[in-house]
């Protein structure tokens, strides 16, 4: 995958793997952007500070998020 300045991410999936993603989360009246940009932000929460057993990032009031 090449990687350059833009904001821009291209990835190559399974074309149904593509849909049912997309219907899953129409169905959560979401979007892929969303869910991928809090997904992504999750992620590198975590590698710098990993959540403790039983806790994480969406149950957590102090924790700010795009989507309440």
């Amino acid at each position: 995958m090449a990687k350059g300045p833009s904001g821009r991410i291209v990835v190559e999936t399974d074309p149904q793997l593509k849909r049912d993603l997309h219907a899953a989360l129409a169905a959560d009246s979401t979007t892929l952007k969303d869910w991928l940009e809090n997904q992504a932000r999750r992620y590198l929460s975590d590698r710098v500070q990993p959540n403790l057993p039983g806790l994480n990032s969406t149950n957590n009031p102090d924790i700010k998020r795009d989507n309440p």
